[in-house]
C-alpha cells in the first residue's frame, strides 16, 4: 500500500513540475510573439517611409578582391601514406 501512495505522491510532483514548466513556456512564446509582431511592424512601417521618400536603392558594391584561402584542397587520392 505505502508503494501506491509512493507512486502516486511522485506521478503529483512529476504533474505539477510539468504544469509549472508549460506555463512559463507559454508565456516565453506569448513574449517572443509580441517580438516578433513588433518586428514586423516596424518593418512594415520602415518600408513604407522608404517607398514614400523616394529613397534610391544603392548599387551592390562589387566584392573587394582578397587574398585566396592559405591552405588549397588537396584530395585524398594524392595523399600517400
Amino acid at each position: 500500500m505505502i508503494i501506491l501512495w509512493l507512486i502516486a505522491g511522485i506521478s503529483l510532483a512529476a504533474s505539477i513540475a510539468a504544469l509549472v514548466w508549460v506555463r512559463r513556456m507559454a508565456r516565453r512564446l506569448e513574449e517572443l510573439s509580441q517580438l516578433y509582431w513588433g518586428l514586423r511592424y516596424q518593418q512594415g512601417e520602415l518600408r513604407a517611409h522608404i517607398q514614400a521618400t523616394g529613397a534610391p536603392a544603392k548599387p551592390d558594391e562589387p566584392p573587394t578582391p582578397g587574398r585566396g584561402p592559405a591552405e588549397a584542397f588537396v584530395p585524398l587520392s594524392s595523399v600517400r601514406r
